[in-house]
């Protein structure tokens, strides 16, 4: 009989129409600076992530996807708006926003990733390190 995996994490949309539980483990924090995101989340968005069969919805009737390029789509919850996921449909993993984890999260953000396209409105201040591109 195969080991039940336990709960490591969960969390869900503003209103609280979309719940989930991840149930495996979640990669540190990086925010991304691209343009896509910046216009999607209205600035820079911390994800996380998880392998997608890790992710388990308790609820998400009012989840809507997006597709916003070739490969990619996000996930959004049609009753408040909240945008939760970014999923490239050729890999096996599921970018979740940081912001809507229950806490404590237990997460430390790692780095900054497409900082070539970073607004020219802000600065980053911090250590972490920075791709011009995507990190992977």
């Amino acid at each position: 009989m195969p080991e039940e995996k336990r709960k490591t994490a969960s969390g869900g949309c503003l209103c609280g129409e979309i719940k989930f539980e991840v149930t495996g483990k979640l990669n540190p924090v990086t925010y991304c600076h691209c343009k896509q995101c910046r216009i999607w989340h209205g600035d820079v968005i911390g994800y996380s992530g998880c392998d997608r069969g890790d992710l388990n919805f308790l609820s998400n009737d009012t989840l809507q996807w997006f597709h916003s390029s070739a490969n990619g789509r996000r996930g959004f919850c049609t009753s408040c708006g909240s945008s939760l996921f970014w999923a490239d449909e050729t890999e096996d993993y599921i970018a979740i926003t940081a912001g809507c984890f229950d806490e404590p999260t237990g997460l430390t953000a790692t780095s900054h990733i497409f900082v070539g396209s970073a607004g020219d409105y802000y600065e980053i201040h911090d250590k972490l390190p920075r791709h011009n591109e995507s990190s992977s």
